[in-house]
């Protein structure tokens, strides 16, 4: 690390571990002090919680997973499943030893919880952002056949609005305007596939959340105050089957705070990584 202006400035580097199918798994891997394992969202790459490890760092390591779905030109065909996520976050963990609390954002508070479910002693515990399990019911059903049509038919912009507007369930008018921007639509559609593969993933888990009741280790459960009432309903669920479970609300924010509030999301990791780490 150097020092600069009075305060610390650690170098980024990247670390690299082995899945279990032989594949190299990446991670970005900065700070110093407990380590913090984030497993981002999807729609994107690991950048997307760059303002969140800029307050994290002063005080812990931020390790951040590269999700191989997500990586420039993956493969992204049909069959990508949350177990090889799940493989890819406990070679990391593995990797880097000691005390982990894991860190998960969306679907990929989906993949760690699947990791942590089959390997608990590899984590004091667990934040999970908003993990949009098919608790009760899928996460999208027939929306997301029809939008890997879409994608097969070459109309990724297509299959981002079933997306947005049938499974994420945002308003059809804020959906519009989001794919109507040409920059944004670019950026967006780089990750269609990636995404589409996600969703598939997620629903393929199948409907239930009993088997969470295995999960002994401490797990806050993160919601925004806006967020759509079915990821509310899908956290609430989960909760309801945890033995440890607590639930921290973000006021006045929704699915993204890692880009509106960072700063919430680092105080809701400080307050967790001072219970277990």
């Amino acid at each position: 690390m150097v020092w600069a202006a009075g305060r610390r400035v650690d170098r980024m580097a990247e670390i690299v571990a082995t899945s279990q199918d032989g594949t190299a798994v990446g991670a970005l891997d900065e700070g110093s002090g407990p380590t913090l394992l984030v497993v981002h969202p999807g729609g994107g790459d690991a950048s997307g919680w760059d303002a969140v490890a800029r307050g994290l760092t002063d005080d812990f390591r931020v390790v951040r997973l590269r999700r191989r779905v997500y990586l420039p030109g993956a493969d992204t065909a049909p069959g990508h499943s949350m177990a090889t996520e799940a493989d890819d976050v406990l070679a990391v963990a593995e990797a880097l030893g000691g005390p982990i609390l894991l860190v998960g954002h969306s679907s990929g508070a989906v993949a760690g919880l699947e990791a942590a479910l089959r390997t608990p002693s590899a984590f004091v515990g667990m934040l999970a952002y908003e993990p949009p399990l098919p608790t009760s019911s899928p996460i999208g059903g027939d929306a997301v056949a029809l939008a890997r049509k879409a994608l097969d038919d070459g109309d990724p912009t297509e299959a981002l609005r079933i997306h947005f507007r049938d499974v994420v369930r945002m308003s059809p008018t804020i959906t519009d305007a989001l794919l109507r921007d040409p920059d944004m639509r670019q950026v967006l559609c780089v990750y269609a596939a990636a995404q589409i593969a996600d969703d598939e993933a997620i629903d393929a888990l199948g409907v239930g959340a009993d088997r969470f009741a295995a999960l002994g280790i401490p797990v806050t459960l993160v919601e925004g105050a806006l967020s759509p009432d079915h990821l509310k309903r899908r956290v609430a669920d989960l909760a309801a089957v945890l033995p440890a479970a607590e639930t921290v609300i973000l006021p006045g924010q929704g699915h993204v705070a890692h880009l509106t509030a960072p700063a919430m999301l680092v105080e809701a990791i400080r307050a967790t990584a001072a219970k277990v780490l």
